[in-house]
């Protein structure tokens, strides 16, 4: 099997092209992405709600201006905290952190990021279009934002060179069809075609080699679940991929060991399309509290913990549930009463392994 080549995005190189996804509510935290970051490959810590489940959060707080106040700050600093964890964890591999532009904490996580040294800010979620104007200070930090089609590159690469003199450091092209979590296509543009990798990666690679004319890689994610598929990735022209769901299942990833053993014992037809009130569709795994959300039922959890969402139906017209503790409660371990996101590759791990195994597994 021929070695697979490294992977440059700015100003720094992994040894290997594979990004482990940004996971949120804690399931990539310090742990994952610095025994990523070890092994060659580029670790990523999600900053979404890190707060939540961390010293500087009072979930009992009765005052909702106060709650929401806490709740911004207890973000900044838990995520400070995860990235020196990180980083003493992993001296010198490649550390990363997705922060979605959908939070309304998006450019306060952003700076915090780029001023505690991460290597690069993947971001995603809506368009990441001001992302150049908060890391302006640290040139050395990558940007990456995620995109589901060449459109949306096209505008980003755009609006990057008119108005901040730059271009991203490469893309993250998701897969709506296949991949796990919030998806970037609305529900009833799922399972079309001209979501797939064999679409849309060549026709991006060809756009940012003839129009663009500068080498920005392109990372192929969604369903990318074992070697064959980082090589098909890499045949179409990605110069690497990002695997989110094979990382779960491993020993070192941040989430309850019941969150890991759900995932392990998942089958293909648990994986199902559930409403999330962000105004996206999800892929998740078929749970007690989906069945509920797929039922409409009256007992969900509507409190709105922290408006920490720029648009969300459970605060702003009480609809659905609130996804900060729907996630959270997942990753604490109470599979059934929260959420968990998938791939659509459920049902395929075998055991639960450590990452440098895993790794080894997937470079060798």
């Amino acid at each position: 099997m021929p070695e697979l080549p490294s992977l440059q995005i700015g100003q720094h190189t992994a040894r290997y092209p594979i990004i482990q996804g940004g996971m949120g509510i804690r399931i990539s935290g310090a742990n994952l992405a610095a025994a990523v970051a070890n092994t060659g490959g580029i670790g990523v810590i999600s900053a979404v709600a890190l707060g939540l489940n961390s010293p500087y959060f009072d979930i009992t707080q009765s005052k909702v201006r106060l709650r929401q106040e806490q709740f911004f700050q207890a973000n900044r600093l838990a995520l400070i905290d995860e990235l020196k964890k990180a980083r003493e964890l992993s001296p010198h591999g490649m550390i990363g952190v997705n922060v979605m532009v959908a939070a309304r904490d998006y450019e306060t996580l952003v700076r915090t990021a780029a001023q505690q040294g991460v290597n690069l800010i993947i971001s995603g979620a809506g368009l990441p279009l001001q992302l150049p104007e908060y890391t302006a200070d640290y040139p050395e930090v990558a940007l990456v934002p995620i995109v589901s089609s060449t459109r949306a590159a096209k505008i980003m690469c755009r609006k990057w060179e008119r108005q901040y003199k730059r271009l991203p450091d490469a893309f993250v092209v998701e897969n709506p069809n296949t991949a796990g979590g919030h998806l970037g296509a609305k529900y009833e543009e799922l399972n079309h075609p001209a979501w797939d990798a064999e679409q849309v990666i060549p026709e991006l690679v060809n756009y940012l080699d003839q129009e663009v004319g500068q080498p920005i890689p392109v990372i192929a994610a969604g369903g990318v679940w074992d070697r064959a598929d980082i090589d098909r990735m890499l045949a179409l022209g990605a110069s690497g991929v990002q695997m989110g769901t094979r990382f779960i299942t491993t020993d070192e990833c941040d989430a309850d060991r019941r969150y890991k053993e759900f995932h392990l014992h998942a089958q293909p037809e648990d994986v199902v399309i559930v409403s999330s009130p962000v105004g996206l569709p999800g892929r998740a795994l078929r749970n007690p509290f989906v069945e509920k959300v797929i039922a409409g039922a009256s007992d969900l959890e509507r409190r709105c913990l922290a408006s920490c969402l720029q648009v969300c139906r459970c605060r702003d017209t009480g609809e659905l549930y609130c996804i900060v503790q729907a996630l959270d409660k997942a990753a604490r371990g109470d599979v059934e009463n929260g959420l968990v996101f998938s791939g659509s590759n459920a049902g395929r791990v075998q055991r639960i392994m450590p990452v440098a195994e895993l790794m080894a597994e997937l470079v060798g």
